[in-house]
C-alpha cells in the first residue's frame, strides 16, 4: 500500500497580505502616536518664545497702533480719538524726515565703510600672523562694551578744548571746530558716525572670521598647489564662499542702523539743531519730553513699518537665494 504524506499547507499570497493586513494598524498606530508626541515637542519649546513674543513685540506694536490714533498725554483715558491726523504730523514734520533721512544715511554709510573694512581686517586676521589673538581681542572688545559706557567714554574725548582728542589734533596742528566736532551741525552725524564705526565693526570682524574658518583647508592648499598667490586666493575662493555670512552681517547691519538710538542719545541727544536725530531719538523726545505720545505712537508705527517692509524685501531679493541653496 503506498504511503501518503500529507503536503505542508500551502502559504498563499493571500495569508501573507492577510498577517501584513493585522499587523498594519499596530504600525499606523505607533505612527500617529509618534507624531503626536513631536507635535506636543515642538509646541512645548515653542510656547516660551511665542508667550515672549506676544508680550514684548506684539503687544507693544498694538500697543502703539492705538495710541497713535488719539491725542494722548499720558495720563488719563485715551478718549480723543483723531485718526490719521498723527500720520499726518508726523510725515509733514521736517524734523521726522531729516531723522528717517540720516537713518538711511547710516544704513548706506555702514555698509560701504565697514564691510571693506570689516572683510580687510577678518581676512588679515585669519592669518598665522605675530600677535593675533591680541589684535582680535582689541578690534573686538568695543562691541562687547556696554553702549552707555562707550558713549561716556567718546562724549569726554570729544569735549570742545577741554577732550583729550581735540587737545591731541590740535597739538600737531590739525584745525578744531569752535565748538567742537558733536556741536557742529555739519561734522557731528559723521563724527557719531566714526564713533559707531569704533563700536560696532567688531561684529563684522567677529562673524567674517566665523565664516573664514568654515572655508575647507583643502581648497587653499589645491590653489596655491596650482601657482595662486595669497591674494588670488582670497579673492577667488574664501570671499566668494563667505558670501552668505556677508549678506547676513548686512541685514544685521541694516535693521541696526534703522533702530539707532543709545550711543546718538547719549553723545548728542539728536543735537545739534536736530543734526542728528534719528526717528527713535523722534519718538522718544516727543514721547518722554514733550509729553505727545500720539506722535509718538505714530512715529513708532512708521518705523515698524520702515523696518519690515525694508526686510521683507532684503529676505526676498537677497537672503532667498542661501535659502534655495540649502534646501
Amino acid at each position: 500500500m503506498t504511503e501518503v504524506t500529507a503536503a505542508p499547507p500551502a502559504t498563499s499570497p493571500g495569508a501573507a497580505v492577510t498577517r501584513g493586513g493585522a499587523d498594519a494598524p499596530r504600525v499606523t498606530g505607533r505612527r500617529r502616536s509618534g507624531l503626536r508626541r513631536q507635535r506636543l515637542e515642538i509646541l512645548l519649546f515653542v510656547t516660551p518664545a511665542l508667550a515672549l513674543m506676544a508680550v514684548f513685540v506684539l503687544y507693544p506694536v498694538f500697543s502703539a497702533a492705538r495710541m497713535s490714533l488719539y491725542s494722548w498725554q499720558g495720563f488719563g483715558p485715551m478718549d480723543d480719538f483723531v485718526g490719521l491726523a498723527n500720520y499726518l504730523r508726523v510725515l509733514r514734520d521736517d524734523v521726522f524726515t531729516d531723522a528717517v533721512m540720516h537713518n538711511f544715511i547710516i544704513v548706506f554709510a555702514s555698509i560701504a565703510v565697514q564691510l571693506p573694512l570689516g572683510l580687510a581686517l577678518a581676512l588679515l586676521l585669519n592669518r598665522r600672523i605675530k600677535g593675533r589673538g591680541l589684535l582680535r581681542t582689541i578690534v573686538f572688545v568695543p562691541y562687547v562694551l556696554a553702549e552707555v559706557i562707550a558713549g561716556v567714554v567718546w562724549f569726554q574725548l570729544l569735549q570742545p578744548r577741554s577732550g583729550i582728542l581735540e587737545q591731541a589734533l590740535s597739538s600737531v596742528g590739525i584745525p578744531v571746530p569752535e565748538q567742537g566736532f558733536l556741536g557742529t551741525p555739519d561734522l557731528a552725524l559723521a563724527t557719531v558716525f566714526v564713533v559707531l564705526t569704533w563700536k560696532y565693526l567688531g561684529l563684522a570682524v567677529l562673524l567674517f572670521l566665523a565664516g573664514l574658518q568654515g572655508v575647507p583647508d583643502e581648497l587653499h592648499e589645491a590653489a596655491q598647489l596650482d601657482g595662486a598667490s595669497w591674494w588670488q586666493v582670497q579673492r577667488r575662493i574664501a570671499v566668494p564662499l563667505l558670501a552668505p555670512t556677508i549678506r547676513t552681517w548686512v541685514f544685521l547691519s541694516m535693521i541696526g542702523s534703522l533702530q539707532l538710538f543709545d550711543m546718538v542719545w547719549i553723545l548728542t541727544g539728536g543735537g545739534p539743531a536736530n543734526a542728528t536725530t534719528t526717528m527713535v531719538t523722534y519718538l522718544i523726545s516727543m514721547g518722554t519730553q514733550r509729553s505727545n505720545y500720539g506722535i509718538a505712537g505714530a512715529a513708532s508705527v512708521v518705523l515698524f513699518l520702515i523696518g519690515f517692509v525694508m526686510a521683507l524685501a532684503y529676505q526676498f531679493l537677497v537672503l532667498r537665494r542661501d535659502t534655495k541653496a540649502d534646501a
